[in-house]
């Protein structure tokens, strides 16, 4: 992609100002990656990458039919939009419903608070994986196999729409996971433990006893009595319930799992009781309202400012005393259902359009 994410907003809107009348809505998303991926299983590095992503996407929607086209070569984003428009004509068919947001023209930058990774060689990387490893092996001979993943992704994206929403954003983010098996014959436990930073490298540097602590439990797990199927009154963690209801709840309350599905839809009723008067389900992206003024140096995994359509991140309630209050939306979904947006359209990349996702 010759001209650089910076120079490409004047491109953005003169392409715009020539389409957008064709359609009823149209959307151009450009993406910048630069990331690092290493993965350490027992004593071997089996991958040891850097690399640097850049590409887009166009969305166009017609009497509620949407063409979708991605690239990776900005001179092709003409022939990309009308290949998204004709998608559009030919399915479309319907009315375009997208719940209505506010235009947005800004820059938003998560200022990191230390280190940035980019400035960490690859090599110093790889050597602290091999650090982790070592500690993980070293807690007990029962230990058969560990595994340590890092990585990290600088992103910077731009979204414009037909609306006049023009946006930027960028954030770097870094994740680093370990896990240890161990055997005792023929009972293998295995222990796990993730941690991850929008702040500073140094946030996964320094974390020996809480790498340690995944090859514990593997190991003290190996004692633990077999649990023989029935029903029992249990105490479950916070970080396990967040597991259950993520799975067993948060999916259903995306609501491109629901708008179009009746039998679905009449199960996830607002005002059905879903729990005992204590239950309380909240999702939110929305960074919190912190007493500095620049409250994206506070932004967490999981927290953004817009998502992929431009919408403002929200805190949205779902369970209220026990009763399903609300749900996740895109702007399709929103409108469609006649619901506010909640800010939780959300791209994998740029190959891919935004999906309803599940955030904090």
């Amino acid at each position: 992609m010759p001209v650089l994410l910076t120079d490409a907003k004047n491109i953005l809107s003169d392409l715009l100002a020539n389409y957008s009348s064709q359609v009823d809505y149209l959307a151009i998303r450009l993406e910048e990656s630069q990331g690092t991926d290493i993965l350490l299983r027992s004593n071997k590095i089996e991958t040891l990458s850097e690399g640097l992503s850049i590409g887009g996407q166009v969305r166009a929607c017609y009497r509620g039919g949407w063409g979708f086209a991605s690239f990776n070569q900005l001179s092709t984003l003409k022939d990309r939009i009308e290949e998204a428009i004709a998608v559009a004509k030919l399915i479309g068919e319907e009315e375009t419903i997208l719940a209505p947001i506010p235009i947005i023209q800004a820059t938003h930058a998560v200022h990191l608070t230390g280190t940035d990774p980019r400035h960490i060689s690859l090599a110093n990387k790889k050597e602290l994986c091999e650090h982790y490893g070592q500690i993980l092996r070293s807690v007990d001979d029962r230990i058969a196999t560990v595994s340590v993943r890092y990585g990290d992704s600088t992103q910077k994206v731009i979204l414009a729409t037909s609306e006049g929403t023009m946006l930027e954003q960028s954030w770097v983010d870094m994740e680093i996971r370990f896990a240890a098996t161990a055997r005792d014959g023929e009972t293998v436990q295995t222990g796990s433990e993730t941690t991850g930073s929008r702040k500073a490298y140094e946030d996964l540097t320094n974390l020996d006893n809480y790498v340690r602590s995944a090859a514990e439990r593997a190991v003290n797990s190996l004692a633990l009595p077999i649990v023989q199927g029935n029903t029992y009154t249990v105490v479950i963690d916070p970080i396990l319930t967040g597991l259950f209801v993520h799975e067993a709840f948060g999916h259903l309350s995306e609501a491109d799992m629901v708008y179009e599905n009746p039998d679905l839809l009449e199960v996830m009723t607002i005002g059905r009781r879903f729990g005992p008067e204590n239950l309380q389900i909240f999702d939110g992206a929305k960074v919190p309202p912190f007493l500095n003024t620049n409250a994206e140096e506070e932004v967490h995994r999981g927290s953004y400012i817009y998502d992929d359509e431009g919408t403002p991140a929200t805190t949205t309630q779902l369970i209220q005393d026990g009763v399903l209050v609300g749900r996740l939306h895109s702007r399709e979904t929103a409108g469609k259902l006649g619901e506010a947006p909640t800010g939780n359209a959300r791209c994998l990349d740029y190959h891919y359009p935004p999906i309803v996702r599940m955030t904090n």
